[in-house]
């Protein structure tokens, strides 16, 4: 009986961890990671929409992102974000001002440039079945941090079953916030020089800047 008990348990706890890290979603999110990794550069327009049931905030904004490498430039109409891979600007068009802060690689913050490799570090990963998302049928992954205090909650990503592009992903965070991308028109190995990946202020007349470097 007490055999019978406990290999009950071992099934269990063996389930527990292959679901974690699920092989069908790892094959999926592997795919998608090759898939960008052979691409020189790209860009894309993205929607952006943030939402919260309980403080009734549903937020919905568009832009244009281009990313190279390590590199990439986001364009919202409230904010534009550049990053040559040492360098972060965030540049602010209503005050006409740009923070300038050191680049971590290693920091907690979401890298747009990085998504398709995020669940190789620090997540868990499960494939949650297949939806369609504006007429696209999609593998819907989700990934969940190994560790309980990390900041951010889980992510959710939808990745394209035809040619495992990323069609869209959603960040869950501990305040009940949605934050979700939606990748459209995307071009692969565009041509962009590395000098569109740092700010040049000669563009912005007046500007102000905001050195937080250390």
């Amino acid at each position: 009986m007490k055999k019978s008990i406990f290999l009950a348990i071992l099934m269990v706890l063996s389930l527990s961890v292959f679901a974690q890290y699920d092989p069908v979603a790892l094959e999926i999110l592997n795919a998608m990671s090759k898939k960008y990794k052979s691409i020189t550069a790209f860009e894309a327009n993205i929607s952006y929409s943030l939402t919260n049931e309980t403080s009734k905030l549903n937020e919905v904004k568009k832009g244009k992102i281009t990313v190279k490498g390590d590199k990439y430039r986001l364009v919202l109409p409230e904010l534009e974000v550049i990053n040559d891979g040492k360098t972060t600007w965030n540049y602010l068009p209503d005050a006409n001002e740009v923070n300038i802060d050191n680049f971590d690689p290693n920091s907690k913050d979401l890298n747009p440039a990085k998504i398709y490799e995020i669940y190789k570090t620090g997540f868990k990963y499960a494939h949650m079945g297949e939806e369609k998302e504006d007429a696209v049928s999609c593998d819907v992954i989700e990934l969940i941090p190994e560790k309980r205090s990390a900041e951010l909650g889980k992510i959710r990503m939808n990745i394209s079953k035809s040619d495992k592009s990323i069609v869209s992903w959603m960040i869950f965070d501990h305040a009940g916030n949605r934050f979700k991308y939606k990748i459209s028109q995307f071009k692969a190995n565009v041509k962009v020089e590395d000098s569109f990946f740092a700010f040049d202020k000669k563009k912005y007349p007046g500007v102000e800047e905001i050195d937080l470097r250390y």
